[in-house]
């Protein structure tokens, strides 16, 4: 199995995050440009900041993040980062979706957040908990 392990000069992590955000008003805006744009753009985000990007599934009106980031940003950081960014592109290069939100924001100020494992589902460390 692959080490995903971010390793730094004084500590050595791996903090994985599901992250849920839902578009504003819950309106349906991903069609498949606006998903491809959504993922370009977070290939730009892993290149500028330490926010790796595992997976990105979206329907009509929300997005599922995957994400591995590193101590220094907390999980609310993390977010702030990707809703802000690709909120910014996605209004840039798809002008109809500003439309669709009445020409407010992309996304809900909230967002679902939990904290995921790597070993949750390894059976061995199961049993020795027992």
């Amino acid at each position: 199995m692959e080490d995903r392990h971010i390793s730094k000069s004084h500590n050595k992590s791996l903090l994985l995050y599901h992250f849920v955000c839902p578009t504003k008003y819950r309106r349906e805006v991903f069609s498949e440009e606006v998903e491809s744009t959504l993922k370009l753009t977070c290939e730009g985000i892993s290149l500028r900041y330490e926010i790796i990007f595992i997976e990105i599934g979206s329907d009509e009106d929300h997005v599922h993040f995957l994400v591995q980031s590193v101590p220094m940003y907390s999980p609310k950081k993390v977010i702030q980062i990707i809703k802000s960014i690709t909120a910014i592109r996605i209004f840039e290069l798809h002008p109809e979706v500003k439309n669709k939100l009445w020409g407010g924001k992309f996304w809900t100020s909230g967002y679902y957040v939990n904290s995921v494992g790597q070993y949750g589902c390894n059976s061995s460390l199961r049993q020795k908990s027992r």
